[in-house]
Protein backbone atom coordinates (compact mmCIF):
# COMPACT_ATOMS: atom_id res chain seq x y z
CA UNK A 1 0.00 0.00 0.00
CA UNK A 2 1.46 3.35 -0.88
CA UNK A 3 2.06 5.89 1.87
CA UNK A 4 -0.27 8.74 2.49
CA UNK A 5 0.51 11.64 0.73
CA UNK A 6 0.73 14.93 1.94
CA UNK A 7 1.41 18.03 -0.75
CA UNK A 8 2.97 21.41 0.35
CA UNK A 9 2.95 24.63 -0.82
CA UNK A 10 6.90 26.18 -0.16
CA UNK A 11 6.37 30.07 -0.42
CA UNK A 12 5.18 30.61 3.18
CA UNK A 13 4.89 27.01 4.66
CA UNK A 14 8.37 25.72 4.48
CA UNK A 15 10.35 29.52 3.68
CA UNK A 16 9.25 33.00 3.19
CA UNK A 17 12.04 34.17 1.15
CA UNK A 18 15.39 32.96 1.59
CA UNK A 19 14.61 32.85 5.30
CA UNK A 20 13.23 28.87 6.21
CA UNK A 21 9.87 28.84 8.89
CA UNK A 22 11.13 28.08 11.96
CA UNK A 23 10.06 24.53 12.72
CA UNK A 24 9.02 23.16 9.03
CA UNK A 25 12.48 21.00 8.49
CA UNK A 26 11.29 19.28 12.03
CA UNK A 27 7.45 19.32 10.49
CA UNK A 28 8.50 17.43 7.38
CA UNK A 29 10.39 15.14 9.48
CA UNK A 30 7.59 14.27 11.70
CA UNK A 31 5.36 13.24 8.91
CA UNK A 32 7.65 11.32 7.38
CA UNK A 33 8.59 9.81 10.57
CA UNK A 34 4.88 8.91 10.81
CA UNK A 35 4.35 7.29 7.69
CA UNK A 36 3.56 10.15 4.89
CA UNK A 37 5.15 10.91 2.02
CA UNK A 38 5.93 14.47 1.81
CA UNK A 39 5.96 16.30 -1.47
CA UNK A 40 6.26 19.66 -2.78
CA UNK A 41 3.81 22.01 -5.25
CA UNK A 42 4.70 25.60 -5.91
CA UNK A 43 3.12 28.08 -8.05
CA UNK A 44 6.42 30.15 -8.30
CA UNK A 45 7.98 29.38 -11.53
CA UNK A 46 11.27 31.18 -11.40
CA UNK A 47 13.70 28.27 -9.77
CA UNK A 48 13.53 24.98 -11.75
CA UNK A 49 13.28 21.82 -9.90
CA UNK A 50 16.84 21.18 -8.90
CA UNK A 51 17.39 24.53 -7.30
CA UNK A 52 14.01 24.07 -4.93
CA UNK A 53 15.40 20.14 -4.00
CA UNK A 54 18.70 21.97 -3.32
CA UNK A 55 16.67 24.97 -1.09
CA UNK A 56 14.96 22.10 0.68
CA UNK A 57 18.09 20.25 1.38
CA UNK A 58 20.06 23.28 2.58
CA UNK A 59 17.41 23.86 5.42
CA UNK A 60 17.28 20.28 6.34
CA UNK A 61 14.83 18.43 4.06
CA UNK A 62 15.62 15.65 1.84
CA UNK A 63 14.09 15.70 -1.52
CA UNK A 64 13.91 14.06 -4.93
CA UNK A 65 13.12 15.72 -7.88
CA UNK A 66 9.64 13.33 -8.38
CA UNK A 67 8.85 14.94 -4.80
CA UNK A 68 8.49 18.11 -6.68
CA UNK A 69 6.45 19.84 -8.44
CA UNK A 70 6.20 23.32 -10.22
CA UNK A 71 3.89 25.85 -11.84
CA UNK A 72 6.64 25.76 -14.77
CA UNK A 73 6.50 21.99 -15.20
CA UNK A 74 2.70 22.25 -15.36
CA UNK A 75 2.28 25.33 -17.93
CA UNK A 76 4.88 23.45 -20.79
CA UNK A 77 3.19 20.55 -20.15
CA UNK A 78 -0.14 22.03 -21.20
CA UNK A 79 1.47 23.63 -24.02
CA UNK A 80 3.06 20.03 -25.12
CA UNK A 81 -0.66 19.20 -25.85
CA UNK A 82 -1.39 22.16 -27.82
CA UNK A 83 1.85 22.95 -29.28
CA UNK A 84 3.72 21.90 -32.88
CA UNK A 85 6.89 19.93 -31.19
CA UNK A 86 9.85 22.54 -31.51
CA UNK A 87 7.18 25.55 -31.75
CA UNK A 88 9.18 29.09 -30.82
CA UNK A 89 7.97 29.76 -27.26
CA UNK A 90 8.76 33.55 -26.09
CA UNK A 91 9.73 33.26 -22.34
CA UNK A 92 9.24 35.91 -19.93
CA UNK A 93 9.79 34.53 -16.97
CA UNK A 94 12.39 32.76 -15.14
CA UNK A 95 15.10 29.73 -15.01
CA UNK A 96 12.29 27.69 -14.15
CA UNK A 97 9.93 27.98 -17.53
CA UNK A 98 13.14 28.11 -19.47
CA UNK A 99 14.32 24.79 -18.24
CA UNK A 100 10.94 23.16 -18.81
CA UNK A 101 10.69 24.79 -22.04
CA UNK A 102 14.28 23.18 -22.78
CA UNK A 103 13.40 20.20 -21.76
CA UNK A 104 10.14 19.37 -23.66
CA UNK A 105 11.83 19.94 -27.33
CA UNK A 106 10.55 23.75 -27.71
CA UNK A 107 12.77 26.95 -29.01
CA UNK A 108 13.00 28.83 -26.71
CA UNK A 109 13.07 32.77 -27.63
CA UNK A 110 12.70 36.76 -26.03
CA UNK A 111 10.53 37.94 -29.03
CA UNK A 112 8.18 37.75 -31.89
CA UNK A 113 7.33 35.73 -34.01
CA UNK A 114 6.09 33.11 -31.44
CA UNK A 115 3.85 30.16 -31.01
CA UNK A 116 3.10 31.01 -27.71
CA UNK A 117 4.32 33.10 -24.50
CA UNK A 118 4.70 32.31 -21.44
CA UNK A 119 4.68 34.25 -18.04
CA UNK A 120 6.17 33.60 -15.08
CA UNK A 121 7.65 35.12 -12.00
CA UNK A 122 10.89 36.93 -12.42
CA UNK A 123 12.54 40.07 -11.11
CA UNK A 124 13.88 41.61 -14.12
CA UNK A 125 10.70 42.32 -15.75
CA UNK A 126 10.32 45.58 -17.29
CA UNK A 127 9.01 47.69 -19.85
CA UNK A 128 10.68 46.63 -22.95
CA UNK A 129 10.08 42.97 -21.91
CA UNK A 130 5.95 44.37 -21.89
CA UNK A 131 6.38 45.70 -25.14
CA UNK A 132 7.91 42.80 -26.70
CA UNK A 133 5.78 39.76 -24.97
CA UNK A 134 2.51 41.86 -25.76
CA UNK A 135 3.43 42.56 -28.80
CA UNK A 136 3.87 39.01 -29.85
CA UNK A 137 0.46 38.14 -28.15
CA UNK A 138 -1.22 40.83 -30.49
CA UNK A 139 0.65 38.80 -33.40
CA UNK A 140 -1.28 35.90 -32.54
CA UNK A 141 1.07 34.04 -29.85
CA UNK A 142 -1.29 32.10 -26.81
CA UNK A 143 -0.94 33.62 -23.61
CA UNK A 144 -0.42 31.41 -20.76
CA UNK A 145 0.49 32.13 -17.50
CA UNK A 146 2.36 29.94 -15.07
CA UNK A 147 0.07 31.22 -12.22
CA UNK A 148 -1.93 34.61 -11.36
CA UNK A 149 -0.87 34.83 -7.45
CA UNK A 150 -1.33 38.92 -7.18
CA UNK A 151 1.74 38.58 -4.03
CA UNK A 152 3.60 36.19 -2.30
CA UNK A 153 5.51 36.43 1.07
CA UNK A 154 8.98 37.16 1.25
CA UNK A 155 10.71 37.85 4.47
CA UNK A 156 9.92 40.86 5.33
CA UNK A 157 6.69 40.67 4.36
CA UNK A 158 4.68 40.61 0.94
CA UNK A 159 6.21 40.94 -2.83
CA UNK A 160 4.28 41.62 -5.92
CA UNK A 161 3.77 38.08 -7.72
CA UNK A 162 3.19 36.61 -11.07
CA UNK A 163 -0.49 38.04 -11.54
CA UNK A 164 0.94 41.50 -11.48
CA UNK A 165 2.97 41.11 -14.56
CA UNK A 166 0.69 38.97 -16.16
CA UNK A 167 -2.16 41.70 -15.65
CA UNK A 168 0.44 44.45 -17.60
CA UNK A 169 0.38 41.91 -20.20
CA UNK A 170 -2.81 41.31 -20.42
CA UNK A 171 -3.70 44.80 -20.63
CA UNK A 172 -1.17 45.74 -23.17
CA UNK A 173 -2.01 42.87 -25.02
CA UNK A 174 -6.00 43.12 -25.00
CA UNK A 175 -6.02 39.63 -24.37
CA UNK A 176 -6.96 36.97 -20.84
CA UNK A 177 -3.78 34.72 -20.37
CA UNK A 178 -4.86 30.99 -19.70
CA UNK A 179 -3.93 30.45 -16.00
CA UNK A 180 -2.18 27.13 -15.53
CA UNK A 181 -0.98 26.87 -11.93
CA UNK A 182 -2.76 26.13 -8.96
CA UNK A 183 -5.79 25.67 -8.53
CA UNK A 184 -6.85 25.40 -12.34
CA UNK A 185 -7.77 22.21 -14.47
CA UNK A 186 -3.79 21.86 -15.58
CA UNK A 187 -2.34 21.77 -12.39
CA UNK A 188 -5.19 19.13 -10.91
CA UNK A 189 -3.90 16.50 -14.04
CA UNK A 190 -0.60 16.81 -13.39
CA UNK A 191 -0.82 16.66 -9.36
CA UNK A 192 -2.73 13.18 -10.40
CA UNK A 193 -0.24 12.21 -12.70
CA UNK A 194 2.57 12.98 -11.02
CA UNK A 195 1.92 12.67 -6.99
CA UNK A 196 -0.99 10.78 -6.86
CA UNK A 197 -4.99 11.01 -6.75
CA UNK A 198 -5.46 11.05 -2.50
CA UNK A 199 -4.09 13.69 -0.17
CA UNK A 200 -4.28 16.35 1.96
CA UNK A 201 -2.96 19.66 0.47
CA UNK A 202 -0.88 21.58 2.73
CA UNK A 203 -0.83 25.79 2.01
CA UNK A 204 -0.96 29.36 3.41
CA UNK A 205 -3.49 30.62 0.23
CA UNK A 206 -6.74 29.96 0.61
CA UNK A 207 -7.65 30.70 -3.04
CA UNK A 208 -5.03 28.66 -4.68
CA UNK A 209 -3.94 25.85 -2.25
CA UNK A 210 -7.66 25.74 -1.00
CA UNK A 211 -9.29 25.81 -4.19
CA UNK A 212 -7.19 23.44 -5.76
CA UNK A 213 -7.62 20.74 -2.35
CA UNK A 214 -11.71 21.37 -3.55
CA UNK A 215 -10.76 20.26 -7.12
CA UNK A 216 -8.37 17.68 -6.11
CA UNK A 217 -11.27 16.46 -3.89
CA UNK A 218 -9.01 16.51 -0.77
CA UNK A 219 -9.03 18.33 2.52
CA UNK A 220 -6.99 21.33 2.94
CA UNK A 221 -4.59 22.18 5.80
CA UNK A 222 -4.09 26.35 5.56
CA UNK A 223 -1.14 27.37 7.83
CA UNK A 224 -0.81 31.70 8.97
CA UNK A 225 2.96 31.88 8.35
CA UNK A 226 2.42 32.74 4.77
CA UNK A 227 -0.08 34.91 3.19
CA UNK A 228 -3.23 34.04 5.13
CA UNK A 229 -4.01 35.72 8.59
CA UNK A 230 -7.26 35.60 11.01
CA UNK A 231 -7.98 39.56 9.90
CA UNK A 232 -6.69 39.09 6.26
CA UNK A 233 -4.42 42.08 5.95
CA UNK A 234 -4.41 44.00 2.65
CA UNK A 235 -2.97 42.27 0.19
CA UNK A 236 -3.18 38.86 2.02
CA UNK A 237 -6.14 36.60 2.88
CA UNK A 238 -8.46 35.98 5.76
CA UNK A 239 -9.35 32.79 7.35
CA UNK A 240 -12.55 31.88 5.43
CA UNK A 241 -15.92 31.26 8.03
CA UNK A 242 -16.26 28.14 8.03
CA UNK A 243 -12.82 27.21 8.50
CA UNK A 244 -10.77 24.29 6.20
CA UNK A 245 -10.43 20.89 7.93
CA UNK A 246 -7.18 22.15 9.59
CA UNK A 247 -5.91 25.43 10.56
CA UNK A 248 -2.56 26.14 12.12
CA UNK A 249 -0.10 29.14 12.96
CA UNK A 250 2.80 26.86 10.57
CA UNK A 251 3.87 23.41 9.65
CA UNK A 252 5.34 22.53 13.07
CA UNK A 253 2.11 23.03 14.86
CA UNK A 254 0.05 21.34 11.92
CA UNK A 255 1.95 18.43 11.14
CA UNK A 256 0.54 16.63 14.62
CA UNK A 257 -2.62 17.20 13.46
CA UNK A 258 -2.09 15.57 10.11
CA UNK A 259 -0.59 12.65 12.49
CA UNK A 260 -3.32 12.54 14.38
CA UNK A 261 -5.26 11.18 11.66
CA UNK A 262 -3.19 8.63 10.44
CA UNK A 263 -4.80 5.47 10.50
CA UNK A 264 -2.25 2.38 12.40
CA UNK A 265 -0.94 0.12 9.99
Amino acid sequence: MAAPLVVCDLDGVLWRGAEPIPGSAEAVAKLRRAGFRVAFLTNNSGPTPADLVAKLAGMGVPAELEDVLSSAEVAVDRLRQVLDPGARVFACSGPGVVAALDAAGFTVVDRAPAAAVVVGYHRSFDYDELARASAAVRGGARLVATNSDPTFPGADGLLPGNGAIVAAIETASGVRAEVTGKPHPATVELVRRRLGAIGVMVGDRVSTDGALADALGWPFALVLSGVSAHDGAPGGEAVPDPPPAFVAADLLELAPQLVATRAPD
